[in-house]
This record gives structure tokens, sequence and C-alpha cells, in this order.
């Protein structure tokens, strides 16, 4: 089942605001490029559209911000197999693990909610006795675009 891709406006920065922490221009700036993003993104990219909705955005700043959300888990780092030269993507937490399918030609990400990942997770926190606080799944293939 495809993930769904809703997300409530100003989502991020209400539950920082609501953690105490101080809600700068330039950081509304980069929860608003993450909140309204459609594809994950690299930190240059974040970058570029901040600066676009404020100038004074610098790289630091975004880093900053991108470890303040992580730290609070409301974002996740994704390497999706260092696709297009970029290291690492980011993509807001949206309540369900999920798989990421990465296309090798086109760099294509399709998210996939599966009954049966959730399955394996609790199997694995039941048979190893593990408490799962994270669980990512990343294949590498061909979309259907790219196989023609």
């Amino acid at each position: 089942m495809p993930l769904p891709k809703t997300e409530i406006p100003g989502r991020l920065q209400a539950e920082l605001a609501a953690r105490g922490i101080r809600m700068t221009q330039q950081r509304r700036a980069i929860l608003a490029v993450i909140e309204t993003a459609r594809k994950h993104l690299g930190a240059g990219q974040i970058l570029r559209k901040a600066q676009q909705i404020d100038a004074s955005v610098d790289r630091s700043t975004v880093y900053r911000t991108l470890d303040l959300l992580k730290r609070h888990r409301m974002i996740d780092e994704l390497d999706l197999m260092h696709l297009q030269g970029e290291g690492h993507y980011y993509e807001r937490k949206l309540g369900h693990d999920h798989i990421h399918m990465a296309c090798l030609r086109c760099g294509k990400i399709t998210e996939f909610i599966s009954e049966i990942f959730d399955s394996l997770k609790q199997q694995l926190e039941k048979e190893c006795n593990f408490n799962i606080v994270v669980a990512r799944l990343e294949v590498g293939g061909y979309c259907s675009a790219c196989r023609r």
C-alpha cells in the first residue's frame, strides 16, 4: 500500500514550540520546506529551498535544525543508496515505518507500507526480546518506467 503524503501545515513548528524550542525566522523557513516536500530532500536541497523563503538561511542553520529534528524524532535521516550524489535524505515522520524502493536508474523513491513488514517487526521484538524504536528497509531496483 503506498504511503499517504498528508501533512498538517505547521505541525513541526507547533511540536517544537510545544517543547519550548525557540522558533526563529530561519528555522520556520526550513520547517516549511520539510513540511511541504513532495519527495525526500538532501540538506543542500533544503538549504536552496529555504533560502527562497528567507535569504538569510545558511548551511549551518540547516544542519543544526536537522539535528534538532532528529533528536526530537520528528524526522528520519536516510541513505537511500546514495542516489544522485547526495549522501543523506530527510523525511518527516508520518507515524508508520515503511519500505523505501529506490530506482537505481532514475532515482525515484517509492514508499510502501506493508503488513508483512509490521509483522516482521513484531516477530523480532517477541523472539529476540528487543524493543524496536526505528525500523528501515531499503530496496534497490528499477521502476516500471525504467524497465521499458
